[in-house]
């Protein structure tokens, strides 16, 4: 028996155009003093990094992919094939790398291998949808001699920061001495410097504040004002807003604000023409507010979302959905008489005859720092099993 571990250095959250390096350990778990101890053998090990993608059939209409015809190959188990066995298909993959031929591990002894890999810049994010799944994989593929294949998957979260594929780093790089005879990949190169950028691209894009007013009104009349600062995010933010219901002339009994994402299936790959868009609410505040002349709410990005994207066959949106609960008739305020003496009982009406409304802002939410959303991640940075 062989134990093989898996353990990604950082976290299990990555940026597209980052650099992936994950560890992979082949343990003899027997001990040397044991009876029955012997050497193990393995023919070979190779990894490589796959997107799967799947959508639900009573959504997506997608066209008939190249994987539908029969591949001999695939079905032979002594043939390396990271996505073997599970569903949708496979949209993204790496050139799988050799981490070793013919290993013999004596018993307790252990091999480590390093292995390195850039993700793909053009790949969707990490998704899970009411309608479609893009899911990213690290696979290790094992094999005894005259045994089937045995496959550890380490799975991962993709996070999609737009432009960065798009920079050119200058050339600017610190003289030190280099060994002509070692190359270095480019990527992995510049990978330090991609995140530092990823980083200063984000705040800046969501750390600009400017005040944006909107006037809230129904057909009766105005009911308030809504103020926020700013309208791009990061997930795992916060977003705060304010209303001011003093300068209306309809009264407001209640508000509510959801945190809704809308995901959309590109026309031509709807299954029926015109079908309803999908919403998730990821945070609500609601709030009574008659004779409440300011209010606020607070809602926060949970840093296991996905930020907004669009593919060639679904886009997600966020926005903010509001909802109001406003009076037809005035409602009268009682005050309370300085010096007053007397105990006086107030009690709200048993009816009251209402009118409600909604209104969307959109709103843009980006990604954040990848070592930040590892500490919310269901994935493990560590994964096993055993040959």
């Amino acid at each position: 028996m062989i134990e093989v571990v898996a353990a990604l250095g950082r976290g299990p959250v990555f940026l597209a155009g980052e650099v992936l390096e994950c560890s992979i350990t082949f343990t003899n778990p027997l001990s040397a003093a044991s009876t029955s101890a012997s050497s193990e053998m393995l023919a070979w090990a190779s990894a490589q990094i796959h997107c799967q993608f799947h959508a639900s059939e009573n959504r997506v209409a997608l066209p008939p992919s190249d994987d539908s015809k029969h591949d001999v190959q695939a079905e032979n188990e002594t043939v390396f094939v990271p996505n073997r066995g599970e569903r949708g298909q496979c949209i993204l993959s790496t050139p799988p790398k050799i981490l070793f031929c013919d290993l013999r591990l004596d018993p307790g002894e252990s091999k480590s291998y390093s292995y390195c890999e850039v993700l793909p810049v053009d790949g969707p994010p990490s998704f899970r949808g009411q309608s479609v799944k893009y899911a990213y994989k690290l696979t290790v593929g094992c094999q005894r001699v005259n045994s089937p294949i045995k496959l550890l998957r380490v799975p991962f979260r993709v996070l999609v920061l737009h432009g960065l594929k798009d920079y050119q780093f200058p050339q600017d790089e610190a003289v030190a001495p280099s060994n002509p005879f070692l190359e270095e990949e480019e990527g992995m190169k510049k990978d330090p410097r991609l995140a530092d950028l990823a980083t200063e691209l984000l705040m800046a894009a969501t750390s600009r504040r400017s005040l944006h007013l909107y006037s809230i009104s129904n057909t009766r009349g105005k009911v308030g004002k809504f103020c926020i600062f700013k309208t791009v995010y990061k997930i795992g933010e916060d977003i705060i807003g304010t209303f001011n219901f003093s300068e209306g002339d309809i009264p407001c009994l209640q508000y509510s604000v959801s945190l809704q994402t809308e995901e959309s299936i590109q026309e031509e790959f709807q299954r029926r023409r015109g079908q309803p868009v999908s919403f998730s609410t990821h945070a609500r505040h609601q709030e009574s507010c008659l004779h409440t002349s300011r209010s606020s709410f607070s809602l926060p990005i949970p840093l296991g979302s996905t930020p907004g994207f669009s593919t060639n066959i679904v886009s997600l949106k966020w926005r903010l959905h509001f909802e109001f609960v406003t009076s037809r008739e005035p409602v009268e305020t009682h005050l309370v008489r300085e010096n007053q003496s007397e105990t006086v009982t107030w009690s709200g009406v048993e009816q009251i005859d209402v009118d409600t409304f909604s209104w969307d802002l959109p709103i843009k939410v980006l990604p954040t720092n990848p070592v930040l959303a590892s500490y919310v991640s269901p994935f493990s940075s560590t994964n096993s099993t055993t040959i």
